[in-house]
């Protein structure tokens, strides 16, 4: 009889990649009932919904009733935004929208994840009320997927978030624990971007807001709108990279910082800094020192095992 079943009900998209594992384990760990959501990785742990698929959308969101949606799922990587503009577009932005229609329908707060890419980084820290001006078509398509969502629900939210790290399945899954490699692998020189000014975030912090920020809201109807939050440690890549070698005791000497400006692939802004006051005010958030989080989220990627024996043993 006194088995707390918990009520309040959360459906993450993207359940299967680097945020959304981590916000569906964050809900889950704090009572709430979560129910994850993928596709191509979805089986068996979560359920396999193609966002793009409006019946199937429809069908989960009505049958579940969620109190709280947090839309992970998108096309991220902006290189690949550039080259697949369509498929980024339906993606980010028509299944964003249908998303905010069908959470409304059911009296869902939607969470939608978005990017400091919105951006153009001429004049940082950006508050959520200056005037977006994204540089590339990623950030294009996830402001049009802000306008979508907030047009068809006008009691989302948006997070707006940077970088992210974390407990990664595999290497390439973050653009901070991708340079891993080139840290230990001392025995060639690595070029490493000094020119962009980046804000690394961990996935379980950003997932301890969309939390908090859900259980704010179950109380406060008025919560609601675009909120910001990202990791307070100005770094460049070359200095992730620096750092990540010194988490390890690995040599840096051969990681070579590039200051001029990239000139391959989508354009960056150089410092999109987040202003995170708003939800500070509201007493949410929690940041993890870099250090620390990275060492965490690498160590099962280290070459040397006799280190990691000596570390962690």
């Amino acid at each position: 009889e006194d088995v707390d079943i918990p009520s309040r009900r959360v459906l993450i998209t993207g359940a299967t990649g680097l945020l959304g594992r981590a916000v569906f384990k964050e809900f889950s760990e704090n009572n709430w009932n979560a129910v994850g959501c993928g596709y191509r990785r979805a089986r068996p742990r979560f359920e396999q919904i193609n966002l793009l698929d409006s019946i199937a959308v429809h069908d989960i969101i009505h049958d579940f009733q969620p109190h709280v949606i947090v839309h992970c799922a998108a096309e991220r990587r902006p290189d690949v935004v550039e080259s697949h503009p369509e498929a980024a577009a339906e993606l980010n932005v028509a299944a964003s929208g249908n998303l905010a229609k069908e959470a409304a329908a059911v009296g869902a707060f939607l969470i939608y994840i978005s990017t400091d890419y919105v951006f153009d980084g001429t004049s940082p820290p950006y508050k959520e009320t200056d005037i977006p001006n994204p540089l590339n078509l990623y950030g294009k398509t996830k402001l049009e997927g802000e306008k979508a969502v907030l047009e068809n629900n006008e009691g989302a939210a948006i997070l707006r978030i940077p970088i992210l790290y974390g407990e990664v399945e595999r290497l390439e899954e973050s653009a901070v624990t991708v340079m891993f490699d080139k840290v230990q692998f001392s025995n060639k020189s690595a070029n490493m971007d000094h020119w962009q000014q980046r804000f690394p975030t961990n996935v379980k912090d950003v997932a301890t807001v969309c939390r908090e920020l859900a259980g704010k809201r179950m109380l406060d109807p008025s919560v609601k709108g675009t909120f910001h939050w990202s990791g307070n440690e100005q770094m460049t890549k070359y200095e992730m990279a620096c750092a990540i070698a010194d988490a390890f005791n690995l040599p840096s000497s051969h990681l070579r910082p590039i200051t001029d400006c990239p000139v391959v692939g989508a354009l960056r802004p150089r410092n999109a800094q987040l202003d995170c006051s708003k939800l500070e005010m509201l007493g949410i958030g929690q940041r993890t020192p870099f250090r620390a989080g990275i060492k965490e989220s690498l160590w099962p990627f280290l070459v040397d095992k006799r280190w990691r024996q000596t570390v962690f043993h």
